[in-house]
């Protein structure tokens, strides 16, 4: 399972990054880039929270 940024997408909420703080970093300006896409097990649920949290849709899990 991967996680994948569409970066034109993201408005710098930053919400993403409470669920999975080691797979998001921010800028400055709160803009997303993800650190590690691919999900090991047992991470799933953090991905997966950290991807709906995004009111933009900017991220998504795929397989």
């Amino acid at each position: 399972m991967k996680l994948l940024l569409d970066s034109t997408r993201c408005q710098g909420y930053g919400l993403c990054r409470e669920h999975a703080p080691d797979r998001i970093e921010l800028d400055e300006w709160g803009y997303a880039s993800v650190v590690a896409t691919d999900v090991p097990p047992g991470e799933e649920n953090a991905a997966r929270a950290c991807a709906d949290s995004c009111p933009n849709s900017a991220l998504r899990l795929e397989k």
